[in-house]
Protein backbone atom coordinates (compact mmCIF):
# COMPACT_ATOMS: atom_id res chain seq x y z
CA UNK A 1 0.00 0.00 0.00
CA UNK A 2 1.11 3.54 -0.69
CA UNK A 3 2.41 5.56 2.22
CA UNK A 4 -0.26 7.73 3.82
CA UNK A 5 -3.04 5.18 3.38
CA UNK A 6 -3.63 4.96 7.12
CA UNK A 7 -4.05 8.69 7.40
CA UNK A 8 -6.53 8.70 4.56
CA UNK A 9 -8.58 6.05 6.31
CA UNK A 10 -8.64 8.00 9.56
CA UNK A 11 -10.21 11.17 8.17
CA UNK A 12 -11.63 11.81 4.72
CA UNK A 13 -9.82 14.62 2.95
CA UNK A 14 -11.19 18.15 2.83
CA UNK A 15 -12.66 19.34 -0.47
CA UNK A 16 -10.78 22.03 -2.33
CA UNK A 17 -11.80 24.98 -4.42
CA UNK A 18 -10.99 24.94 -8.11
CA UNK A 19 -11.92 26.88 -11.19
CA UNK A 20 -12.58 25.43 -14.60
CA UNK A 21 -14.62 25.62 -17.74
CA UNK A 22 -18.39 25.26 -17.66
CA UNK A 23 -20.47 22.65 -19.41
CA UNK A 24 -24.03 22.36 -20.61
CA UNK A 25 -24.73 26.02 -19.91
CA UNK A 26 -23.60 25.96 -16.28
CA UNK A 27 -20.49 27.84 -15.11
CA UNK A 28 -18.00 25.56 -13.44
CA UNK A 29 -17.68 28.02 -10.58
CA UNK A 30 -21.43 27.84 -9.90
CA UNK A 31 -20.72 26.29 -6.50
CA UNK A 32 -17.55 25.39 -4.72
CA UNK A 33 -16.90 22.13 -2.98
CA UNK A 34 -16.74 23.93 0.33
CA UNK A 35 -20.07 25.74 0.03
CA UNK A 36 -22.26 23.22 1.78
CA UNK A 37 -19.63 21.89 4.13
CA UNK A 38 -18.89 18.20 4.00
CA UNK A 39 -22.42 17.18 4.98
CA UNK A 40 -21.05 15.10 7.84
CA UNK A 41 -19.53 12.47 5.56
CA UNK A 42 -16.29 12.52 7.52
CA UNK A 43 -18.25 10.90 10.34
CA UNK A 44 -18.71 7.72 8.31
CA UNK A 45 -16.44 4.73 8.90
CA UNK A 46 -13.69 4.36 6.33
CA UNK A 47 -13.63 2.42 4.13
CA UNK A 48 -17.35 3.06 3.78
CA UNK A 49 -19.53 0.19 2.58
CA UNK A 50 -22.34 1.28 0.26
CA UNK A 51 -25.25 -1.09 -0.37
CA UNK A 52 -25.46 -1.06 -4.17
CA UNK A 53 -29.17 -0.75 -5.05
CA UNK A 54 -29.71 -2.01 -1.50
CA UNK A 55 -28.58 -5.57 -0.86
CA UNK A 56 -29.10 -6.56 -4.48
CA UNK A 57 -27.00 -9.69 -4.12
CA UNK A 58 -29.84 -11.14 -2.04
CA UNK A 59 -33.07 -9.35 -3.02
CA UNK A 60 -34.44 -7.78 -6.23
CA UNK A 61 -32.71 -4.43 -6.59
CA UNK A 62 -34.25 -1.07 -5.70
CA UNK A 63 -37.05 -2.46 -3.58
CA UNK A 64 -37.85 -1.63 0.02
CA UNK A 65 -36.94 -5.24 0.76
CA UNK A 66 -33.47 -4.75 -0.72
CA UNK A 67 -32.95 -1.47 1.13
CA UNK A 68 -34.16 -2.95 4.42
CA UNK A 69 -31.86 -5.94 4.14
CA UNK A 70 -28.90 -3.67 3.39
CA UNK A 71 -29.71 -1.73 6.54
CA UNK A 72 -30.14 -4.93 8.56
CA UNK A 73 -26.78 -6.23 7.31
CA UNK A 74 -25.12 -3.03 8.50
CA UNK A 75 -24.43 -1.11 5.29
CA UNK A 76 -23.04 2.34 6.07
CA UNK A 77 -24.88 3.93 3.13
CA UNK A 78 -27.69 2.66 0.86
CA UNK A 79 -27.95 3.60 -2.83
CA UNK A 80 -30.96 4.72 -4.86
CA UNK A 81 -31.11 5.44 -8.61
CA UNK A 82 -33.81 7.87 -9.69
CA UNK A 83 -35.91 8.06 -12.87
CA UNK A 84 -39.20 9.93 -13.41
CA UNK A 85 -42.74 8.82 -14.20
CA UNK A 86 -44.88 10.46 -16.86
CA UNK A 87 -46.47 12.67 -14.21
CA UNK A 88 -43.14 13.74 -12.72
CA UNK A 89 -42.72 11.50 -9.67
CA UNK A 90 -39.23 10.21 -8.91
CA UNK A 91 -39.05 6.43 -8.57
CA UNK A 92 -36.20 4.08 -7.76
CA UNK A 93 -35.04 2.05 -10.76
CA UNK A 94 -31.56 1.54 -12.13
CA UNK A 95 -32.88 2.26 -15.61
CA UNK A 96 -36.00 3.83 -17.04
CA UNK A 97 -36.51 0.62 -19.07
CA UNK A 98 -38.42 -1.64 -16.69
CA UNK A 99 -38.97 -4.82 -18.69
CA UNK A 100 -36.08 -6.52 -16.90
CA UNK A 101 -36.91 -5.43 -13.35
CA UNK A 102 -40.73 -5.59 -13.19
CA UNK A 103 -43.55 -7.85 -14.38
CA UNK A 104 -44.78 -5.25 -16.90
CA UNK A 105 -44.62 -7.84 -19.71
CA UNK A 106 -47.29 -9.87 -17.88
CA UNK A 107 -49.79 -6.99 -18.05
CA UNK A 108 -51.72 -7.19 -21.36
CA UNK A 109 -53.03 -3.68 -20.90
CA UNK A 110 -49.52 -2.30 -21.21
CA UNK A 111 -48.44 -4.38 -24.22
CA UNK A 112 -48.88 -1.47 -26.62
CA UNK A 113 -46.43 0.64 -24.67
CA UNK A 114 -43.48 -1.55 -25.55
CA UNK A 115 -41.34 0.56 -27.82
CA UNK A 116 -37.79 1.37 -28.91
CA UNK A 117 -36.07 4.56 -27.82
CA UNK A 118 -32.63 6.10 -28.03
CA UNK A 119 -31.39 6.68 -24.48
CA UNK A 120 -28.06 8.48 -24.31
CA UNK A 121 -27.34 7.38 -27.85
CA UNK A 122 -28.15 3.71 -27.23
CA UNK A 123 -31.15 1.99 -28.83
CA UNK A 124 -33.25 0.33 -26.11
CA UNK A 125 -36.44 -1.69 -26.56
CA UNK A 126 -38.90 -2.22 -23.74
CA UNK A 127 -41.19 -0.32 -21.41
CA UNK A 128 -40.13 3.03 -19.95
CA UNK A 129 -41.07 4.78 -16.71
CA UNK A 130 -41.66 8.07 -18.50
CA UNK A 131 -44.57 6.45 -20.36
CA UNK A 132 -46.37 5.47 -17.14
CA UNK A 133 -48.14 7.51 -14.50
CA UNK A 134 -47.22 6.69 -10.94
CA UNK A 135 -50.62 5.05 -10.41
CA UNK A 136 -49.98 2.78 -13.40
CA UNK A 137 -46.44 1.98 -12.28
CA UNK A 138 -47.75 1.00 -8.86
CA UNK A 139 -49.75 -1.85 -10.44
CA UNK A 140 -46.44 -3.54 -11.31
CA UNK A 141 -44.26 -5.73 -9.08
CA UNK A 142 -40.48 -5.87 -8.96
CA UNK A 143 -38.46 -8.92 -9.97
CA UNK A 144 -34.84 -10.09 -10.08
CA UNK A 145 -32.87 -8.48 -12.91
CA UNK A 146 -30.30 -11.27 -13.48
CA UNK A 147 -32.10 -14.54 -12.62
CA UNK A 148 -29.53 -16.69 -14.43
CA UNK A 149 -26.88 -15.55 -11.93
CA UNK A 150 -29.11 -14.99 -8.89
CA UNK A 151 -31.74 -17.68 -9.16
CA UNK A 152 -32.36 -17.63 -5.40
CA UNK A 153 -33.41 -13.98 -5.62
CA UNK A 154 -36.31 -14.98 -7.85
CA UNK A 155 -37.96 -16.36 -4.72
CA UNK A 156 -38.80 -12.74 -3.92
CA UNK A 157 -40.23 -11.81 -7.33
CA UNK A 158 -43.54 -10.03 -6.91
CA UNK A 159 -43.13 -9.20 -3.23
CA UNK A 160 -42.50 -5.49 -3.63
CA UNK A 161 -43.75 -2.61 -5.74
CA UNK A 162 -41.50 -0.01 -7.35
CA UNK A 163 -40.84 2.53 -4.57
CA UNK A 164 -40.98 6.27 -5.02
CA UNK A 165 -38.03 8.20 -3.69
CA UNK A 166 -40.37 9.96 -1.28
CA UNK A 167 -41.39 6.57 0.12
CA UNK A 168 -37.71 5.76 0.61
CA UNK A 169 -37.14 9.06 2.41
CA UNK A 170 -40.06 8.29 4.72
CA UNK A 171 -38.76 4.76 5.30
CA UNK A 172 -35.29 6.09 6.07
CA UNK A 173 -36.70 8.63 8.51
CA UNK A 174 -38.69 5.96 10.36
CA UNK A 175 -35.71 3.64 10.59
CA UNK A 176 -33.43 6.47 11.62
CA UNK A 177 -35.68 7.43 14.52
CA UNK A 178 -35.75 3.84 15.73
CA UNK A 179 -31.97 3.53 15.43
CA UNK A 180 -31.22 6.91 16.95
CA UNK A 181 -29.17 7.98 13.92
CA UNK A 182 -29.96 8.89 10.35
CA UNK A 183 -29.89 6.33 7.56
CA UNK A 184 -27.33 7.42 4.98
CA UNK A 185 -28.37 7.41 1.32
CA UNK A 186 -26.38 7.62 -1.96
CA UNK A 187 -28.72 9.06 -4.61
CA UNK A 188 -28.06 9.02 -8.36
CA UNK A 189 -29.74 11.04 -11.09
CA UNK A 190 -30.08 8.70 -14.08
CA UNK A 191 -29.91 10.04 -17.65
CA UNK A 192 -30.53 13.64 -16.52
CA UNK A 193 -29.95 15.29 -19.92
CA UNK A 194 -32.28 12.78 -21.61
CA UNK A 195 -35.07 13.48 -19.13
CA UNK A 196 -34.56 17.24 -19.15
CA UNK A 197 -35.09 17.17 -22.93
CA UNK A 198 -38.44 15.46 -22.27
CA UNK A 199 -39.46 18.16 -19.80
CA UNK A 200 -38.87 15.81 -16.88
CA UNK A 201 -35.80 17.36 -15.25
CA UNK A 202 -34.64 15.39 -12.22
CA UNK A 203 -32.71 17.90 -10.17
CA UNK A 204 -35.48 20.34 -9.22
CA UNK A 205 -37.97 17.75 -7.89
CA UNK A 206 -35.12 15.93 -6.17
CA UNK A 207 -33.97 19.12 -4.44
CA UNK A 208 -37.55 19.87 -3.38
CA UNK A 209 -37.88 16.46 -1.75
CA UNK A 210 -34.52 16.75 -0.03
CA UNK A 211 -35.45 20.09 1.48
CA UNK A 212 -38.87 18.77 2.53
CA UNK A 213 -37.31 15.88 4.42
CA UNK A 214 -34.39 17.78 5.91
CA UNK A 215 -31.78 16.15 3.65
CA UNK A 216 -30.05 19.44 2.82
CA UNK A 217 -26.91 20.70 4.54
CA UNK A 218 -24.62 19.21 7.14
CA UNK A 219 -27.25 16.84 8.51
CA UNK A 220 -28.23 15.56 5.09
CA UNK A 221 -26.78 12.08 5.64
CA UNK A 222 -26.82 11.77 1.88
CA UNK A 223 -24.54 11.80 -1.16
CA UNK A 224 -25.72 13.02 -4.56
CA UNK A 225 -24.17 11.31 -7.57
CA UNK A 226 -24.40 11.32 -11.35
CA UNK A 227 -22.47 10.23 -14.42
CA UNK A 228 -23.23 13.69 -15.86
CA UNK A 229 -21.13 16.43 -14.25
CA UNK A 230 -23.66 19.09 -15.27
CA UNK A 231 -26.29 17.37 -13.13
CA UNK A 232 -23.99 17.62 -10.12
CA UNK A 233 -23.29 21.27 -10.96
CA UNK A 234 -27.02 21.95 -11.17
CA UNK A 235 -27.64 20.21 -7.85
CA UNK A 236 -24.86 22.25 -6.25
CA UNK A 237 -26.95 25.36 -6.97
CA UNK A 238 -30.09 23.84 -5.44
CA UNK A 239 -29.06 21.97 -2.27
CA UNK A 240 -26.12 21.65 0.08
CA UNK A 241 -25.16 17.98 0.29
CA UNK A 242 -21.92 16.18 -0.61
CA UNK A 243 -21.70 15.44 -4.32
CA UNK A 244 -19.95 12.68 -6.28
CA UNK A 245 -19.18 12.54 -10.01
CA UNK A 246 -19.44 8.98 -11.32
CA UNK A 247 -16.89 7.90 -13.93
CA UNK A 248 -17.29 5.09 -16.43
CA UNK A 249 -14.62 3.53 -18.68
CA UNK A 250 -11.68 5.71 -19.68
CA UNK A 251 -12.61 5.95 -23.36
CA UNK A 252 -16.22 6.97 -22.75
CA UNK A 253 -17.67 10.48 -22.70
CA UNK A 254 -20.38 11.63 -20.28
CA UNK A 255 -23.63 12.10 -22.20
CA UNK A 256 -23.91 15.75 -21.21
CA UNK A 257 -20.47 16.26 -22.74
CA UNK A 258 -21.78 14.68 -25.95
CA UNK A 259 -24.76 17.04 -25.93
CA UNK A 260 -22.58 20.08 -25.22
CA UNK A 261 -19.93 19.03 -27.79
CA UNK A 262 -17.36 18.92 -25.00
CA UNK A 263 -14.48 16.80 -26.39
CA UNK A 264 -13.24 15.56 -23.01
CA UNK A 265 -13.51 11.90 -22.09
CA UNK A 266 -13.32 10.14 -18.76
CA UNK A 267 -9.60 9.66 -19.49
CA UNK A 268 -9.29 13.45 -19.36
CA UNK A 269 -11.33 13.75 -16.17
CA UNK A 270 -9.11 11.33 -14.23
CA UNK A 271 -6.01 13.37 -15.00
CA UNK A 272 -4.92 15.86 -12.32
CA UNK A 273 -6.37 18.82 -14.22
CA UNK A 274 -9.69 17.00 -14.70
CA UNK A 275 -9.85 16.07 -11.04
CA UNK A 276 -9.10 19.66 -10.08
CA UNK A 277 -12.04 20.76 -12.22
CA UNK A 278 -14.34 18.22 -10.53
CA UNK A 279 -13.18 19.38 -7.11
CA UNK A 280 -14.60 22.80 -7.93
CA UNK A 281 -18.17 21.54 -7.54
CA UNK A 282 -18.01 18.05 -6.01
CA UNK A 283 -16.52 16.35 -2.98
CA UNK A 284 -15.81 12.97 -4.53
CA UNK A 285 -15.68 10.66 -7.51
CA UNK A 286 -17.22 7.26 -8.06
CA UNK A 287 -14.99 5.58 -10.64
CA UNK A 288 -15.39 2.12 -12.04
CA UNK A 289 -12.83 -0.01 -10.25
CA UNK A 290 -11.08 -0.61 -13.57
CA UNK A 291 -9.90 3.01 -13.49
CA UNK A 292 -8.00 2.16 -10.31
CA UNK A 293 -7.00 -1.45 -11.03
CA UNK A 294 -7.24 -2.20 -14.76
CA UNK A 295 -7.85 -5.74 -15.94
CA UNK A 296 -5.90 -7.36 -18.73
CA UNK A 297 -7.34 -9.37 -21.61
CA UNK A 298 -7.63 -12.46 -19.41
CA UNK A 299 -9.58 -10.59 -16.74
CA UNK A 300 -6.73 -10.49 -14.25
CA UNK A 301 -5.83 -7.33 -12.35
CA UNK A 302 -2.93 -5.28 -13.67
CA UNK A 303 -0.81 -2.45 -12.30
CA UNK A 304 -2.67 0.15 -10.22
CA UNK A 305 -3.08 3.60 -11.73
CA UNK A 306 -2.35 6.81 -9.81
CA UNK A 307 -6.04 7.76 -9.60
CA UNK A 308 -6.37 7.27 -5.83
CA UNK A 309 -3.33 9.39 -5.11
CA UNK A 310 -4.30 12.03 -7.67
CA UNK A 311 -7.89 12.31 -6.43
CA UNK A 312 -6.81 12.54 -2.80
CA UNK A 313 -4.40 15.31 -3.76
CA UNK A 314 -7.45 17.31 -4.84
CA UNK A 315 -9.32 16.54 -1.63
CA UNK A 316 -11.73 14.17 -3.38
CA UNK A 317 -13.00 10.98 -1.76
CA UNK A 318 -13.27 7.84 -3.88
CA UNK A 319 -16.32 5.55 -3.85
CA UNK A 320 -15.60 3.11 -6.69
CA UNK A 321 -18.05 0.53 -8.01
CA UNK A 322 -19.02 -2.39 -7.93
CA UNK A 323 -17.87 -5.43 -5.94
CA UNK A 324 -19.98 -8.60 -6.11
CA UNK A 325 -19.44 -12.09 -4.76
CA UNK A 326 -20.14 -14.14 -7.89
CA UNK A 327 -17.40 -15.48 -10.14
CA UNK A 328 -18.85 -13.76 -13.20
CA UNK A 329 -18.07 -10.35 -11.70
CA UNK A 330 -14.74 -11.06 -9.99
CA UNK A 331 -11.24 -10.61 -11.42
CA UNK A 332 -10.00 -13.89 -12.89
CA UNK A 333 -7.54 -14.61 -10.09
CA UNK A 334 -10.34 -14.57 -7.51
CA UNK A 335 -12.76 -16.91 -9.28
CA UNK A 336 -13.37 -20.40 -7.91
CA UNK A 337 -14.52 -23.17 -10.21
CA UNK A 338 -16.30 -22.85 -13.54
CA UNK A 339 -19.78 -21.88 -12.39
CA UNK A 340 -20.24 -18.15 -13.11
CA UNK A 341 -23.02 -17.91 -10.49
CA UNK A 342 -20.92 -19.52 -7.72
CA UNK A 343 -19.15 -17.39 -5.15
CA UNK A 344 -15.45 -16.81 -5.66
CA UNK A 345 -12.83 -15.35 -3.33
CA UNK A 346 -14.70 -12.10 -2.74
CA UNK A 347 -12.70 -11.38 0.41
CA UNK A 348 -9.48 -11.55 -1.57
CA UNK A 349 -10.85 -9.07 -4.09
CA UNK A 350 -12.10 -6.71 -1.38
CA UNK A 351 -8.72 -6.87 0.34
CA UNK A 352 -6.91 -5.92 -2.86
CA UNK A 353 -9.31 -3.05 -3.50
CA UNK A 354 -9.06 -1.66 0.03
CA UNK A 355 -5.27 -1.87 -0.12
CA UNK A 356 -5.38 0.82 -2.83
CA UNK A 357 -6.50 3.38 -0.23
CA UNK A 358 -10.06 3.91 -1.49
CA UNK A 359 -12.49 5.65 0.88
CA UNK A 360 -15.46 3.36 0.22
CA UNK A 361 -16.97 0.89 -2.22
CA UNK A 362 -20.31 0.00 -3.74
CA UNK A 363 -21.20 -3.65 -3.26
CA UNK A 364 -24.20 -5.90 -3.89
CA UNK A 365 -23.15 -7.88 -0.79
CA UNK A 366 -22.78 -5.40 2.07
CA UNK A 367 -22.26 -8.11 4.69
CA UNK A 368 -19.21 -9.40 2.82
CA UNK A 369 -17.96 -5.87 2.29
CA UNK A 370 -18.34 -4.93 5.94
CA UNK A 371 -16.47 -7.98 7.18
CA UNK A 372 -13.67 -7.25 4.73
CA UNK A 373 -13.62 -3.54 5.62
CA UNK A 374 -13.24 -4.18 9.36
CA UNK A 375 -9.58 -5.09 8.95
CA UNK A 376 -8.88 -1.77 7.21
CA UNK A 377 -10.65 0.54 9.61
CA UNK A 378 -8.59 2.52 12.15
CA UNK A 379 -7.50 0.53 15.18
CA UNK A 380 -8.04 -2.87 13.55
CA UNK A 381 -4.33 -3.60 13.36
CA UNK A 382 -3.76 -3.97 9.63
CA UNK A 383 -0.09 -3.39 8.90
CA UNK A 384 -0.08 -0.45 6.55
Amino acid sequence: MKQGGAARRTVLGAAVLAAGGGIAGLPAGSASAAEGGHGGYRDLPVPTVIGHRGASGYRPEHTLGSYQLALDLGADVIEQDLVPTKDGHLVCRHENEIGGTTDVADHPGFASRRTTKSVDGVSVTGWFTEDFTLAELKTLRAKERIPAVRQRNTLYDGHWAVPTFEEVLRWADRKGKRRGKRVWLHVETKHPSYFRALGLGLEEPLAKLLRRYGRDGRGAALFLQSFEPSSIQRLSRLVSAPRVVLLSAAGTRPWDFEVAKDPRTVADLVKPEGLKWIAGFAQGIGPTMDLILPRDASGRLGTPTTLVEDAHAQGLVLHPYTERNENSFLPAEYRKGADPAAYGDAFGAFRTYFEQGIDGIFTDNPDTGLLAAEAFRPGRGVNR
